[in-house]
């Protein structure tokens, strides 16, 4: 009787202990296994298109994560970032928002409480009441190549524009490499040429609106060689937003030249916001 009375309570304590760690290996699983990874939106800029960004969204891909590459209209910041604002709507979870040269204005003018993250690559980042033109000022920034003839006029049908017509910009396909790609091949680049979006020119002149990198963790890759957005621009705006700052001897088209270098910030801002 006094042996049964024993077994019983020792195989009580062996069940108790049992359970309690299987509580405990579960409940340090648990926060593992519900870690939510943040869906990376990439936002062309001007005179490029979403697929641009091919190679740099197969690299994040190939990682694990979730990409989304929106097409930009190209029309001024407000619009364009009510636009992304949409697309950005539908994504649950956590948000990596990218912007690549006039897609950086876009980005700074999205306000969605999802994004933890901005990322700019040879971008324009305005602040408030400021437009994109300030920022390629030949004086504080010498020098943009980004001028006729390398870039000329065409009329277009735009709904969004009074008239239903505006005036765009284009990069002549002659001058688009040496100016926008120069480090990518003569092949990658006529497509790229090809494929350009044209940017309306009441776009550069808009005054942007409060920049969500005042309050946001923001990174921005610097392109040394680029011949648009001058590096000596590209340091000042990282500095006064405070961003973390990597650089690459790259043209302005560093998304597609340097897809490595390009993945690899952006993977720096998802480690930086864990």
């Amino acid at each position: 009787m006094r042996q049964r009375r024993i077994r019983s309570v020792v195989l009580s304590f062996v069940m108790g202990l049992v359970c309690t760690l299987g509580l405990v290996v579960v409940g340090g699983a648990g926060p593992a296994a519900a870690e939510v990874r943040p869906t990376i939106v990439l936002v062309h800029g001007a005179f490029a298109d979403p697929s641009g960004f091919d190679d740099v969204a197969q690299i994040l891909r190939d990682r694990g994560y979730e990409v989304v590459v929106p097409v930009n209209p190209l029309r001024g910041p407000a619009n364009d970032s009510a636009a992304i604002e949409k697309v950005l709507a539908d994504i649950s979870g956590p948000i990596v928002l990218v912007g690549h040269s006039y897609g950086g204005e876009v980005i700074s003018n999205v306000n969605n409480p999802s994004v933890q993250a901005l990322v700019f690559i040879s971008a324009i980042a305005t602040d408030l009441n400021e437009p994109a033109a300030l920022l390629l000022d030949p004086i504080r920034f010498p020098i943009t190549l980004l001028v006729p003839p390398v870039v000329l006029p065409k009329v277009v049908a735009d709904p969004t524009f009074p008239g239903g017509t505006n005036v765009d910009l284009v990069i002549t396909r002659e001058l688009f490499r040496p100016i926008f790609a120069a480090d990518v091949s003569e092949a990658k680049a006529a497509e790229m040429a090809e494929r350009q979006r044209s940017f309306a020119v009441a776009a550069n002149l808009e005054l942007s609106g409060a920049p969500s990198w005042r309050t946001t963790p923001s990174w921005y890759l610097v392109t040394t060689e680029d011949r648009v957005v001058p590096a000596s621009s590209q340091r000042f705006q990282a500095a006064r937003m405070g961003a973390s700052v990597r650089e690459v001897a790259s043209s302005h088209a560093s998304f597609v030249a340097q897809p490595q270098a390009t993945a690899d910030i952006i993977l720096d801002a998802v480690a930086g916001t864990r």
